[in-house]
């Protein structure tokens, strides 16, 4: 084999892998907590929109039937009517959401009626699905909407 044929097989030398992989983890290291940390506000603020777009639909359930639905009745009540008193008078064909979103951990929202801090309280137990919790695993309420 000549010179030329012998440079074009010659692979990488395992020193020039691990110096490979060394920079990558550091890059990983630093752009990993900004990224992550961009996952977490992303699921709070797509939390606070599913907020927004609920309460808009409790209002105008609301409007047409003189009372929100009661906790027993929950979310539910906004897409099919309610066989549970207080019955619907006036209930908008089609319903008042398409379908119940979901929190960004795939849990159903919460719903209390009448609240504890609003006329009705919306909530998700965080990344965990347990009381409390710090960070992720925050309670998140409609409630503490200026904390988000």
């Amino acid at each position: 084999m000549s010179n030329r044929a012998q440079n074009k097989l010659r692979g990488f030398s395992l020193i020039e892998i691990l110096v490979v992989l060394v920079i990558m983890g550091l890059l990983i290291s630093v752009v990993a907590p900004t990224v992550l940390n961009s996952a977490d506000d992303a699921r709070i603020q797509k939390v606070q929109a599913d907020f927004k777009s609920i309460e808009t639909a409790l209002k105008i359930y609301r409007l047409d039937n003189y009372v929100y639905p009661t906790t027993e009745q929950g979310l539910e009540a906004l897409i099919t009517p309610s066989t549970l008193e207080p019955e619907p008078r006036n209930f908008k064909q089609g319903g008042y959401l398409a379908e119940m979103p979901m929190d960004p951990w795939g849990r159903p929202y919460l719903y209390l009626s009448p609240g504890e801090y609003r006329d009705v309280d919306l909530y998700s137990l965080g990344a965990d699905g347990l009381p409390g919790g710090e960070g992720q695993n925050a309670d998140v309420g409609n409630w503490n909407e200026a904390d988000a």
